[in-house]
């Protein structure tokens, strides 16, 4: 595998959006391999960078990326969704940004042996953690059919879940489902000839949905806006970039609880909560990536960037 192939996505809107101050302290949730972080670690001087990934393999190529701006680098092995006690750990109290890019890297995509990748044969991993016990390989497996047809669904929004999961079950009974190919031709055979001819592959949606089962990312998704905002710093920023409608949906809602103000009834005449926003959405609506990032980069064509600022 190429060293350093990753291409940061909606990179130049993220620098800008996190108005880096030199003397600032930042989080790279998601460190991957350290596209982002290293533009962030530029804009330093005295300030600090804590880089975090639940991938081992981001943290150590990161230690050859980020060499010259390891004096202002932390890495920690640890999930974006722990933030909070990352912080606890360093004895940092509040930071002046945070991003998070919540799409699975492309060297991840690109190593055939994690098994993210449906254009590559490979064993059923997906981990992005592999000290972890769940593995793609356990959830379709192991899984009863209901509960594959509900991630296909849920997570995936594939249209012909339940027919997936039942081929899927079926084909198990005899043996054991081991490669992303064997797992992609159970699911080309549950599908009629229509759905097979249409421009995006037939195995994406399942695919995205035994990772994001794996990995539990919705779950991790939801709860961050609320770990992260209370750490803000007054005008420090949060950039979340996603990469599929469920995860933009928990932003963008996890987002507008955090900038509604008073909650009262509308018939009260005037307001007796008290409360007020303690963020704003800057833009309102998500900042997406321009048509030549992505002709030069394809997989950033679903991307989505919310940005929002303490008050």
């Amino acid at each position: 595998m190429a060293e350093f192939t990753h291409r940061p996505v909606l990179l130049e809107e993220c620098i800008r959006g996190l108005k880096i101050r030199p003397d600032g302290v930042y989080v790279d949730g998601t460190l991957g391999r350290a596209g982002h972080s290293r533009e962030i670690a530029k804009g330093l001087t005295t300030g600090r960078l804590i880089c975090i990934d639940r991938d081992q393999a981001a943290l150590d190529a990161a230690q050859q990326r980020l060499k010259e701006y390891m004096d202002r680098v932390t890495l920690v092995h640890s999930n974006f969704s722990r933030i909070p006690d990352v912080l606890d750990q360093l004895g940092i109290d509040g930071v002046d940004g945070v991003l998070l890019d919540l799409g699975v890297s492309s060297p991840q995509l690109d190593d055939a042996s994690r098994g993210f990748s449906y254009m590559k044969d490979a064993p059923l991993d997906m981990r992005m953690d592999q000290t972890q016990a769940l593995t793609a390989a356990v959830v379709v497996n192991q899984w009863s059919q209901q509960e594959l047809s509900w991630i296909f669904s849920r997570y995936g929004e594939e249209r012909y879940a339940r027919q997936v999961a039942a081929a899927i079950v079926r084909h198990r009974e005899q043996a054991p489902i081991e490669t992303t190919f064997q797992l992609v031709e159970v699911i080309k055979s549950a599908m009629p000839a229509a759905a097979l001819r249409e421009k995006q592959h037939p195995a994406k949606r399942v695919f995205q949905a035994v990772r994001i089962a794996v990995n539990d990312e919705l779950s991790a998704c939801s709860d961050v806006v609320d770990a992260v905002i209370p750490r803000l710093n007054r005008g420090g920023r949060l950039c979340i970039i996603t990469f599929h409608s469920l995860e933009d949906r928990l932003v963008k809602n996890g987002y507008q609880n955090w900038a509604r103000g008073c909650t009262c009834p509308p018939e009260f005449p005037v307001c007796v909560c008290g409360k007020t926003p303690t963020i704003k959405m800057t833009p309102r609506k998500p900042i997406l990536p321009t048509a030549k990032e992505v002709k030069e980069n394809p997989r950033a064509r679903s991307a989505k960037l919310r940005i929002a600022e303490k008050l």
